[in-house]
């Protein structure tokens, strides 16, 4: 475990954070340690100047938001996402075939399925029960510990398996869990698990959702430690460094932190970004804290800026062909600014110019990528924010390696880097 205690608080919470639902708890602790209150949609908010508050909702979608001294005139904006792709329980997920008990998966996102073969898998996520007194409930679970994994097929069965085999979610990605198990075995497991982890007896388990996981550990990789390689960090990395800004900043300027569900499927849903969350949340502080109305709503939407963090495309050394020739980040080269003319990305020439003066101001390099241009981009929450809400908006992001398998790569360097742009985006006193 590496000395430096950024390091060690980022390892820690990627290794606690296997669903998007643990990942906002603890960033929510964080936040609390570091003295922001907790919000509820469902009640009245009090708020005053100078508070540092959040709200979650889902349980997998998280707002912070500090509050300047003074009046409410603009917000230095960081977004993020919680969710990253991978392999998820069906509804009625036990099924068994020859002697195994197997489970029922979808997946979730562009995954890349390849890398899911021959793990450790331990299980994550929510569960919702109803308890003997009828009152219903929700928790988190975590079982980590290796209790399912999905054999490949030997290359003596399959002799084209190197010459790119096509993969059948439905049919081939099934995992296994116990030989001689049968389907209400899985169920009795699942009440086992409640009663180890929170004490619940005579439970009847209503709904789950519940995501496969690799067991293997978060950890620095290279001679130097120059690397850290860990499932999950599109985009828990964005996450991590967001709330790291907050609690660093000086407090004088309004700033906020929205880490949303969902980006991986599209945003669509009442905690993504393509929902009314920011913009529930964001009125409501507006008429405590701004200038009421629709009229100071509009000014203050503005007058912000939002900084959308999610991970970049690092220059591969084994496939350097798939990168523009001018345009292939450097790991540990700094932060990334994200570009694209038919808006992938939501950067503008205004917005990437205010970027690179924080990067200059925060002693950081900067780099940029730009897609391609026969080949497709993809996207993030910021042109959907910024559709939804008309704030100017910055795509940027750490340099990453195999993005969406079940273990990514990025540049440790780059984590400081990022920390240190952001901050300096929280902390500055004029936007333009």
């Amino acid at each position: 475990m590496p000395q430096d205690p950024t390091m060690e608080r980022l390892l820690t919470f990627l290794q606690r954070s296997p669903t998007p639902w643990h990942a906002t708890a603890n960033m929510a602790r964080r936040l609390e340690r570091a003295g922001y209150r907790r919000l509820d949609e469902t009640q009245a908010w009090t708020l005053s100047p100078g508070d540092r508050v959040y709200v979650t909702r889902n349980d997998s979608s998280l707002i912070a938001l500090q509050l300047p001294a003074g009046k409410l005139e603009a917000l230095r904006m960081i977004g993020a996402h919680t969710d990253s792709p991978g392999l998820r329980l069906k509804p009625n997920a036990a099924q068994s075939s020859r002697d195994w008990l197997q489970l029922g998966v979808e997946v979730y996102g562009g995954a890349l399925l390849a890398p899911w073969f021959d793990r450790d898998l331990g299980l994550a996520g929510r569960v919702h029960v109803r308890r003997a007194d009828g009152r219903t409930q929700g928790v988190l679970i975590n079982i980590d510990r290796a209790i399912a994994t999905i054999p490949n097929l030997a290359i003596h069965l399959d002799r084209e398996a190197n010459n790119g085999r096509a993969l059948n979610a439905q049919t081939q990605m099934a995992p296994v869990l116990w030989q001689g198990g049968t389907e209400t075995g899985f169920e009795s497991l699942l009440n086992r698990w409640l009663y180890e982890q929170h004490d619940l007896e005579d439970v009847e388990v209503l709904a789950f959702e519940l995501c496969l996981y690799d067991m293997q550990g978060a950890s620095c990789v290279g001679i130097n430690g120059e690397l850290i390689a860990s499932a999950r960090l599109d985009n828990l990395l964005s996450c991590f460094c967001g709330v790291e800004a907050l609690i660093n900043a000086d407090g004088s300027q309004g700033a906020l932190l929205v880490a949303n569900d969902h980006e991986e499927v599209g945003s669509a849903s009442a905690s993504g970004a393509q929902g009314p969350f920011l913009g529930d949340v964001l009125r409501r502080v507006n008429a405590h804290c701004g200038e009421a109305g629709e009229e100071g709503f509009a000014r203050l939407i503005q007058a912000s800026r939002l900084i959308s963090c999610d991970n970049a495309h690092a220059l591969h050394p084994n496939f350097p062909d798939k990168h523009d020739a001018g345009h292939g980040p450097r790991i540990n080269g700094g932060p990334v600014i994200k570009v694209n003319a038919n808006q992938r990305y939501a950067t503008t020439s205004e917005t990437a110019a205010l970027f690179r003066e924080l990067c200059r101001e925060a002693g950081v390099p900067v780099q940029t990528f730009v897609s391609r241009a026969d080949m497709a981009c993809g996207s993030t929450i910021g042109p959907l924010t910024a559709t939804e809400l008309g704030v100017p908006t910055l795509d940027v992001g750490v340099s990453q390696w195999a993005m969406h398998s079940i273990r990514e790569t990025a540049g440790s360097h780059d984590i400081d880097y990022l920390i240190r742009a952001l901050t300096t985006f929280v902390d500055r006193r004029v936007l333009t």
